[in-house]
């Protein structure tokens, strides 16, 4: 009788346990639509796409004119010495090299800008997502964005729009 009421005293704390971790709230939200409506995202890429076209525009720049100095040493190139057409034709790999090095100095500077606008916004949402947990009491607040592993989530709470509403947008 002894092992009965231990057992039944056992049994009540463990669905009493079960009861407390039940209880505790979840919530969903979708952090690439919010991320994607915040207006520093919008204006991080606008400024992006801004520099991308004037880096764009200077290395096509740089590209025409390698275009028509290629154009004006063929037209002169039977009318020089070999001596002179070796010279040219170093000058135009030299020039090739540096439109290249122009580029790849592009991508890492549009990739750095990147980074470096990002994580201020990044923080921003998670600092929102944050403080609308906490005066929710949520506990787990789960990423409801297609890859991010959460694959159910029509009865949790989705706090997308008191993130939003918290965020000023």
């Amino acid at each position: 009788m002894k092992h009965f009421k231990t057992l039944l005293l056992v049994a009540i704390f463990t669905i009493g346990l079960g009861g407390v971790a039940s209880a505790q709230k979840v919530a969903h939200i979708n952090t690439d639509k919010l991320l994607a409506e915040m207006p520093e995202t919008k204006a991080m890429k606008a400024e992006l796409e801004k520099l991308n076209k004037t880096y764009r525009d200077d290395i096509e720049s740089m590209y025409k004119k390698l275009q028509a100095k290629v154009k004006k040493y063929d037209a002169e190139g039977k009318s020089q010495t070999l001596e002179v057409n070796q010279k040219r034709a170093q000058e135009v790999n030299q020039e090739r090299q540096l439109i290249a090095q122009a580029e790849q100095t592009a991508g890492q500077d549009m990739q750095k800008k990147y980074q470096e606008k990002t994580l201020p916004i990044l923080k921003k949402a998670e600092d929102a997502i944050k403080a609308v947990a906490a005066e929710k009491g949520i506990i787990y607040v789960l990423d409801a964005a297609p890859g991010k592993g959460l694959i159910v989530y029509d009865k949790g709470e989705d706090i997308y729009n008191a993130v939003k509403t918290k965020l000023g947008f």
